[in-house]
């Protein structure tokens, strides 16, 4: 998730689809996910080369990409990025503070919930196992090595090290994502599988000696919205994305504001992360239960609202949703860049239109770090081949 404070215990400071057949290729984690393509099979004995591949193109269509899911991926990206943006404001402003308490709330539930969507057709086949390797695993490496590099330079800390069971920032979603989706074969065949990732999730809030390997904490507190993902059908985006939905989505958005505005001097923003305990937060063990449930809650409501509001015709972001993992990972050295280089100490910055500033900028770069061009370069590096 994101940019919050350092822990001073550990290193960091959506027509809809069907589900795809077994066969079929799928994107890597939740925030890229969309509809793939199957390799072509080979041309029919006796037959030219060129009859061949038509009969190989007429046997595997390729699958068109949904555009609810693209742009939903689109404008969640976009919010993480604000998200971030807002972060060095809120002790200034309590209206950024709100706004940041709120967004926290459903952005990255929203995405996970996507990636348990279309993680509903991983079977652990060898094929699914390869693409699980070099979509999520292999990326979790390099950038986790990346930011570690990064980080050296621009903080000056050369000394800090280089860690694969400790995820530095943004990180920690490719290896959730990674654990989540093998785990995906065994929530198919629980009886009743998101109260019982419900009641994962309450335990690790009240379980302080988890520590902090692959930050197993946002791991387990976050599941029940992967498994959600997982048990969604189609029906239940079209309920949401109703006309009636839309319309009841405003007053409860503009609650959730106003009670964010309340609680922004009085609650710890923390609890949104859910990389701790209850009792590493200076609080009872029995809030951690109360507050996973009372979070998951407000979650959920606010993850609807804002699916009820993503538009389903393609528009002119709509292709930007399939590089969403692309910008969520690169705009990190920006984000963590402005601290380093402490673009937030101007005063300006923390006025009125200086927070409007920030907050226009911030969109405009992570939309660009998810267009084509970018994706190009950083293929290699996101969704390596290694053949």
């Amino acid at each position: 998730m994101l940019s919050e404070t350092v822990r001073p215990t550990g290193r960091r400071a959506m027509p809809l689809p069907p589900q795809r057949p077994s066969g079929a290729r799928e994107s890597a984690p939740g925030i890229g996910a969309g509809s793939g393509t199957e390799n072509g099979a080979g041309s029919a004995s006796g037959r030219g080369a060129s009859q061949g591949g038509e009969a190989a193109r007429t046997a595997r269509p390729v699958k068109k990409r949904d555009s609810f899911f693209d742009n939903a991926k689109y404008l969640a990206i976009v919010l993480v990025a604000m998200g971030h943006a807002w972060e060095p404001l809120r002790g200034d402003s309590r209206a950024a503070a709100a706004l940041y308490i709120t967004v926290y709330t459903f952005h990255m539930p929203a995405f996970i919930v996507i990636s348990g969507y279309f993680s509903r057709s991983f079977d652990a086949s060898p094929n699914r196992i390869k693409r699980l390797v070099t979509g999520v695993a292999v990326p979790y490496v390099i950038f986790e090595v990346a930011y570690t590099l990064f980080k050296r330079w621009a903080d000056d800390d050369l000394t800090y090290p280089i860690s694969l069971l400790d995820p530095w920032y943004l990180t920690w979603f490719l290896a959730a994502l990674f654990i989540w989706r093998l785990t995906t074969p065994l929530w198919k065949i629980v009886r009743r599988p998101l109260p019982l990732a419900l009641a994962i999730a309450v335990l690790a809030s009240v379980s302080p000696d988890i520590g902090d390997d692959l930050d197993l904490q946002r791991v387990l507190q976050f599941l029940p919205f992967f498994v959600l993902g997982l048990v969604l059908k189609p029906e239940h985006f079209q309920l949401v994305r109703r006309k009636e939905a839309r319309l009841l989505a405003l007053p409860v958005v503009a609650a959730a504001l106003l009670f964010a505005y309340w609680a922004a001097p009085r609650m710890n923003a923390a609890w949104f992360y859910r990389r701790d305990s209850a009792q590493e937060l200076a609080a009872p063990g029995w809030a951690g239960g109360v507050m996973t449930v009372a979070m998951f809650g407000c979650s959920l409501v606010l993850v609807a609202c804002f699916f009820a509001w993503v538009p389903g015709r393609k528009l002119w972001f709509t292709a930007l949703g399939a590089g969403t993992l692309y910008g969520y990972l690169l705009h990190g050295f920006l984000a963590k860049g402005s601290r380093f280089w402490d673009w937030y100490e101007h005063d300006w910055v923390h006025r009125p239109l200086g927070a409007i500033t920030v907050t226009l900028v911030a969109g405009a770069v992570i939309t660009l770090l998810c267009t084509p061009p970018v994706q190009r370069v950083f293929r290699f590096a996101m969704e390596p081949k290694m053949e």
